[in-house]
């Protein structure tokens, strides 16, 4: 048996094709020293030694020293099957890439402030610069990541990939971010939702753990809900399920992007919130996600004004989740997102504007709490998805 085993291609697809040898057999075998696995797999002596390296870098397989007939050997243990994903966040104002192993436990991250909203094929171009950047950083080739999964403030359309005409990114409707990112990375690529993935990385990680009806919230520019029912995602028929900002609340109020009045988003995005500030009240020349946490830390500190703006939209937010609370029935709902920072400042007043709107029967069972990943949640979702992604495409 030759080293080479595969059609004529590039040398990261010869490196894979070898790595896959070597832990079929491991799989099948057990735990196997590197002489065995040379003899098994064909390859040479040195070859073996780099993949054993490379696997063990990427926490793939263990090694230890032992001994073969007397002389001193290395064995080589399967921890978890290989393979790298990546998570692309993408946000108003920054953009986030994290990497992942198979079972999407986060490596590294990198963060990059940026305007998204300016321009998608840039955006994707700088987005594909620092996952370049990260996998260099993690010392892990782009060969090696077998999915990835990107998150965009905004719905997806399930067939097309295209983000929908009413979000926070407006210059994005019609994009295909997928797409994109996969003729610019050379690898498989899906898009979702923010508040999707959030909800996604809560229920295997965070406050949402054993619940199987879960509402989670992502507040910032807009207001997104990802939505399980009976442990499944929902995302409607096309993809727009858990647009709660654009529930209406009062139909004389100012008029939202979306081109109606009175949207809950007028009243807790944070643009909205931003603009209700009065005018002598400084914070500085940051972005918009700056201003809103310094807002948060100022109604922290007892500021009457800043508390003033967030128990309002803590009063919108409880009738807004009140209506989806009736709809959707869940036992739980998880508050994200920056405004969500200011913890009972926030939750207490969205918990007496539910007590008003919510049926008895849907609010009895129903608990109210915040996130436990934090700006975290749709990136790690991501990664859990990403990982979700490779483990079906190994099964198959």
């Amino acid at each position: 048996m030759t080293e080479t085993g595969t059609t004529p291609g590039s040398q990261s697809a010869l490196r894979q094709a070898n790595e896959r040898r070597v832990v079929d057999v491991l799989r099948s075998d057990g735990t196997r020293t590197q002489a065995e696995l040379a003899r098994a797999t064909g390859l040479s002596a040195a070859s073996v030694s780099n993949i054993v390296r490379d696997l063990r870098a990427a926490g793939t397989v263990s090694v230890r020293n032992t001994s073969s007939n007397g002389r001193r050997a290395r064995a080589v243990t399967l921890l978890r099957p290989p393979g790298t994903v990546v998570a692309i966040d993408f946000a108003v104002d920054r953009i986030r890439v994290a990497i992942g192993d198979s079972e999407g436990n986060m490596l590294a991250h990198e963060t990059i402030a940026y305007e998204v909203t300016a321009d998608p094929a840039r955006a994707v171009r700088r987005a594909a610069w620092l996952t370049e950047t990260a996998l260099l950083g993690a010392r892990i080739d782009l060969g090696t990541v077998a999915s990835a999964v990107a998150s965009v403030p905004g719905p997806i359309a399930p067939g097309s990939g295209a983000v929908g005409a009413i979000s926070c990114l407006p210059r994005w409707s019609g994009f295909r971010p997928a797409a994109a990112l996969e003729e610019r990375l050379g690898l498989p690529v899906l898009a979702e939702n923010d508040a999707n993935l959030a909800v996604v990385a809560e229920r295997k990680l965070g406050a949402a753990q054993g619940a199987d009806h879960v509402i989670q919230l992502v507040l910032g520019e807009g207001i997104g809900a990802g939505i399980v029912m009976s442990g499944q995602l929902f995302r409607g028929a096309g993809g727009t399920a858990g647009e709660i900002g654009h529930i209406g609340l009062d139909s004389r109020g100012q008029v939202c992007r979306c081109g109606n009045r009175g949207c809950l988003e007028t009243f807790v995005g944070t643009g909205y919130l931003l603009n209700m500030l009065p005018r002598n009240h400084d914070l500085g020349s940051g972005t918009d996600r700056v201003r809103l946490n310094e807002v948060v830390a100022s109604a922290l500190r007892g500021d009457p004004g800043s508390r003033r703006i967030i128990a309002e939209a803590g009063t919108a937010l409880g009738q807004g989740t009140a209506i989806t609370a009736n709809l959707f029935n869940p036992d739980l709902v998880v508050v994200g997102g920056d405004l969500a920072d200011a913890g009972d400042l926030l939750l207490e007043p969205m918990r007496r504007a539910m007590e008003l709107g919510t049926l008895g029967g849907a609010l009895a069972q129903l608990e109210l709490v915040p996130s436990a990943l934090g700006e975290d949640a749709s990136l790690r979702g991501a990664l859990l998805t990403a990982a979700h992604n490779l483990s079906s495409t190994t099964r198959s």
